[in-house]
């Protein structure tokens, strides 16, 4: 006998789809619905939105169903923010000027400016992106603040801005912004907490100078241009190379249909955030990339810390659910196929 679904108030999946342990289902009705409730039944597809074998049960819960979304408007007025476009120009005056006096400075210098780089780096793939945004894994306390200081040294956005800034890149997913993306206004604001101001001021502008100036007796020139500003603009740059480069340049074993694409150099910079192909194809999977720790230091640092009790819970996408989605979807380049 066939039967319907029942349900109170909106449903977290269309009315014609079920969720199970391990697949997605269609219903079926027993008798002829009336009204605005067969209207609704009319406007949904019998396709299913995702394939079973792209989705672990853990994860079904989290994903995003593109079926629920305010109803188009005229789209959004886009300005020119100035106040950006003018920090962003001096910025990287700076920064190369940073690149002229990193002859003069001395090692501890560049050996600081690049281990702070590294763990700003990490902040944002570890951390905002792969914790916060996409909730791969789990974090302890500890580990959670240290992503929060790094974060906050590497001053993008914040945590919490993060979400939105994800809906931003999904939603440009097509495109190659690089920083394009920063200078205009999209009509939309997120508020900084009261503390991320300030705590950007000390961590990613005041202490790198101060501490090669004050430890080492480096000149506070070196330490500003080089240790500040051209560290700064490297993290913001090969950041922003993952929309920008990695939509352009590169190979789609995964997914054909859209624009990001697996880019070496780029994972290089980032740290593991180039494979970006694979991560629009599995956004749930904590490593971002096919292959674990190659070119992927987040990864080692995110499995590090689960040696260490920091981390748990870190989602895979299993390997059966890999290979359908390369026999289904993918470019053909990928070594299997």
């Amino acid at each position: 006998m066939r039967t319907c679904r029942a349900f109170f108030g909106l449903s977290l999946l269309p009315l014609h789809m079920e969720m199970t342990s391990s697949y997605i289902t269609t219903t079926t009705i027993t008798a002829p619905l009336s009204g605005s409730l067969q209207n609704r039944w009319e406007k949904q597809k019998t396709v299913p939105l995702y394939w079973e074998e792209d989705i672990r049960p853990e994860m079904k819960e989290d994903i995003y169903d593109p079926s629920y979304q305010d109803e188009e408007g005229p789209p959004p007025k886009l300005e020119y923010v100035w106040r950006n476009i003018i920090l962003m120009a001096l910025l990287h005056l700076g920064a190369l000027y940073g690149v002229i006096l990193v002859p003069s400075c001395k090692i501890y210098t560049c050996l600081f400016a690049f281990v702070y780089y590294v763990i700003s780096i990490e902040g944002i793939g570890a951390g905002v992106h792969r914790l916060w945004s996409h909730r791969t894994y789990k974090a302890r306390l500890p580990l959670r603040l240290f992503l929060i200081v790094a974060n906050t040294m590497a001053f993008q956005v914040s945590s919490c801005h993060w979400g939105g800034k994800q809906e931003v890149e999904q939603a440009l997913q097509h495109n190659h912004y690089h920083i394009v993306w920063l200078l205009w206004s999209f009509g939309c604001a997120i508020s900084p907490r009261r503390y991320y101001k300030p705590g950007i001021l000390l961590m990613c502008f005041i202490l790198p100078t101060l501490v090669p100036w004050y430890c080492w007796g480096e000149t506070f020139l070196n330490s500003l241009c080089v240790s500040t500003f051209l560290r700064y603009a490297t993290v913001l740059n090969v950041t922003w190379l993952v929309n920008s480069a990695a939509h352009l340049y590169g190979y789609r074993p995964y997914d054909k249909n859209i624009d990001p694409r697996e880019n070496t150099l780029v994972s290089l910079g980032c740290l593991g955030e180039g494979f970006h192909n694979y991560h629009h194809a599995f956004p749930y999977d904590y490593s971002a990339s096919e292959y674990r720790w190659h070119i992927n230091f987040t990864t080692f640092f995110i499995d590090c810390m689960a040696a260490l009790g920091l981390a748990y819970d870190r989602k895979r996408v299993s390997k059966a659910a890999l290979l359908a989605r390369i026999k289904r979807t993918g470019d053909g380049s990928h070594k299997s196929g």
